[in-house]
């Protein structure tokens, strides 16, 4: 059985230019943006994609220990108890797996917004809405004002907005948002409802509900202009209006409404520090913590995480074994593995995504 799960690079296609970052990363010369921006990590959700259905895209596969590619779901399923712990009422936890991506912008990306938990479930027919967050990891050197916007500033009205989204007014749309600025190490939950648009350049990490539920609102970005079915969750505009949050969050506000303060949960005498980046007051869809690692961290966990490393090297140590961990490897700790710790002779930062639910 395997333990420690590595993932390999698990490219998705979307509707915006990206990944140049992501190529480097992954050692491909030369790199370039194309339409696969995004890396989806240990994802057990299949992406979206109007006019390439007969693409299988997003599901993990990983390598078994017979050396032959398998999906991601299936070796969970395989000993969910070990995997993924216990559930009461006989559920296990694969449907609360987080999708977890690496983001690399090349351009701004389509404005958008998601629908909540509620929504989904009594509009949607699904269980899942799609709050997500964004811890931003780097910026491109070319970028010098890095932002994102996040809900409306200065709110039309549904009939308003109706009309821009028609008409594809563009710019009366994006007067209705303030740029936020970011840099990396910043952290930011954006709830379901909450129109919002990634600014160009950015390398980040983004947390999200399991699903891949989106209103496109904008329809054309670098010569691609989105099917119809694909803008509205294959409805009708109504009901794509009806996803909205319509309250406006003023530019005092931002922070408190979007920004997350990092929480110590432990600190030593030996320059390790655990951190909760977002937590069960921000959010009950998932839960971040960030690993920072300057000697021998011992830790113990309830449950499974899906792990990023987001600077430096080090290595991971468990049951006599110690896996090496190199800068944006990423990896899956099953919740059988509860006694672990982490080692780095210098600087090791890792980024661990939980479930909502897991006692940690």
């Amino acid at each position: 059985m395997q333990k420690l799960i590595k993932f390999t690079q698990n490219r998705v296609w979307r509707t915006y230019q990206g990944g140049k970052l992501l190529d480097q990363i992954a050692g491909i010369d030369p790199a370039k943006d194309s339409s696969f921006p995004e890396d989806w990590i240990g994802s057990t959700v299949a992406a979206k994609n109007i006019g390439r259905e007969h693409i299988q895209e997003g599901l993990a596969t990983v390598e078994n220990e017979q050396g032959e590619r398998v999906l991601f779901n299936d070796v969970l399923l395989s000993n969910p108890e070990f995997y993924l712990g216990k559930v009461d009422n006989n559920h296990t936890a694969l449907d609360d797996i987080p999708l977890v991506k690496f983001l690399d912008s090349a351009t701004r990306l389509h404005f958008q917004a998601h629908p909540t938990r509620e929504f989904a479930q009594q509009r949607l027919n699904s269980n899942r809405g799609k709050t997500e967050a964004y811890v931003i990891l780097a910026i491109r050197e070319d970028v010098t004002e890095p932002y994102i916007y996040a809900g409306f500033q200065r709110s039309p009205s549904r009939e308003q907005l109706k009309q821009w989204i028609e008409t594809q007014n563009i710019e009366a749309i994006e007067a209705c948002f303030d740029k936020i600025p970011v840099k990396p190490g910043d952290v930011f939950l954006l709830p379901g409802g909450r129109p919002h648009a990634l600014g160009e350049g950015i390398l980040m990490l983004e947390i999200m509900e399991p699903s891949d539920w989106a209103v496109r609102f904008e329809f054309e970005r670098c010569g691609y202009v989105i099917p119809e079915a694909a803008r509205f969750m294959n409805r009708g505009i109504e009901t794509a209006l009806d996803v909205f949050n319509f309250e406006p969050v003023l530019q005092k506000n931002i922070d408190k409404e979007f920004r997350c303060e990092p929480k110590i949960l432990h600190q030593d005498t030996h320059g390790n520090l655990l951190e909760e980046l977002i937590g069960a007051n921000k959010t009950d869809c998932f839960k971040v913590k960030r690993a920072n690692v300057s000697e021998r961290f011992e830790r113990h966990e309830k449950g499974f995480f899906i792990g990023i490393v987001s600077e430096g090297s080090g290595s991971i140590i468990f049951d006599g074994q110690t896996i090496e961990l190199k800068q944006w490897e990423t990896f899956f700790l099953p919740a059988g593995i509860v006694d672990f710790c982490y080692q780095s002779s210098g600087k090791l930062a890792i980024l661990e995504c939980y479930p909502a639910d897991t006692n940690t």
